[in-house]
């Protein structure tokens, strides 16, 4: 029985988005490593296992040793290497196929004199979101960094790796091809630059966007999505889904209701939702949408039930009076999140809607 707020994972939505991402990889003949940060949850990642997945990708060296304990032998952490960390890239690196992201001589030289086992190396290159990353036309830059990976002991040029984030800012599925489109040709020519000297070089990409709504990614060698594992409100308003495919839920009792503003006030806050917004088409700027109740999951979405504000513990949805009249104090509203990544990572477990309750990694 739910008694405070709950995220609660529909096992059957969840399981069939990674089929169908698992089956776009094979219909193009690329690597599928997914993103791990959005679940962070060795049962979860099972899942994965079961449609033939054995690599992967993390966030943190952290999340990349709590899933070397589950068998996962091969990983990507795709985050700029932290030096400060070299003793746990050291301990990963025994054990695993471990895969690094640098973006500066700096780190390259800083890992190089501290290695003590073998690891891979991506080039983080900026496809466009301006977050980290090279820009691709610092060509000196960047051979300078590829050679001095090639003359590294311990280090091998794996290849160039991005992550078009900016596809997050698109409001349908033309704006998400724009960017695949642009992103993919700025990693591809960069590749092909240096191909030469290094044949082998892999292009890998991926953002839960443009992973959905593309068809064609045969010009890149892996895709790295992540959120599509969950999917959110977000998603749904750029394209990347429809409500039905969001599989995570978060269960919040109703502790009070001010019937004249159309105000429920539930147990669920900022700390449960985090505080990502969404400027809705419809509903203007939200937390969250309330979903029909149907048990241990949840059915369409509610016309006009809206989580209009949080604080830290309280959440206040906004509704129409033909709705308040059906909800009582002690009832529980199950509503979609605008983040999953950020909503999931405020739980050290998940409720999933067969009833089971399953761990995930807490920091």
């Amino acid at each position: 029985m739910i008694q405070t707020p709950t995220l609660i994972i529909d096992e059957d939505k969840c399981r069939a988005n990674i089929r169908a991402m698992a089956e776009k990889a094979r219909r193009n003949d690329v690597i599928f490593r997914p993103h791990f940060k959005t679940h962070q949850s060795h049962e979860i990642g099972s899942w994965f296992k079961d449609e033939g997945v054995d690599r992967i990708t993390t966030s943190s060296l952290t999340m990349a040793a709590y899933f070397s304990k589950a068998g996962w032998k091969d990983i990507t952490v795709a985050f700029p290497a932290n030096i400060l960390e070299i003793e746990l890239i050291n301990q990963l690196a025994q054990s695993i196929v471990l895969n690094i992201v640098v973006e500066s001589l700096e780190t390259i030289h800083g890992l190089d004199n501290n290695l003590k086992e073998n690891i891979n190396i991506y080039i983080k290159l900026d496809l466009g979101y301006h977050r980290t990353g090279i820009a691709p036309e610092k060509e000196e830059l960047i051979s300078e960094m590829m050679e001095a990976i090639d003359v590294s002991q311990h280090m091998t040029m794996k290849g160039f790796l991005g992550h078009a984030g900016h596809s997050y800012a698109a409001t349908n599925q033309s704006e998400v091809a724009r960017v695949h489109c642009e992103s993919t040709r700025l990693i591809v020519e960069t590749r092909n630059k240096y191909v030469e000297q290094f044949p082998n070089l892999l292009v890998s990409v991926g953002d839960t966007p443009t992973c959905s709504v593309i068809e064609d990614f045969r010009m890149v060698d892996e895709i790295r999505p992540g959120n599509f594992v969950f999917y959110d409100l977000t998603q749904m308003h750029i394209g990347s889904c429809t409500a039905p495919q969001i599989a995570v839920a978060l269960a919040c009792p109703v502790v009070a209701i001010h019937a004249q503003r159309n105000e429920i006030i539930i147990y669920g806050g900022g700390v449960h939702f985090s505080k990502d917004t969404l400027d809705h088409r419809e509903y203007g700027n939200i937390f969250g949408l309330a979903a029909e109740d149907n048990g241990e999951s949840w059915g369409d979405l509610l016309d006009n039930v809206v989580l209009r504000k949080i604080s830290q513990e309280h959440g206040t949805i906004q509704a129409p009076s033909s709705y308040i009249d059906l909800i009582n104090v002690g009832d529980v509203i199950k509503i979609l999140p605008v983040h999953s990544c950020m909503a999931a990572d405020l739980f050290s477990t998940y409720h999933l809607s067969s009833g089971k309750v399953i761990s995930r990694l807490t920091h």
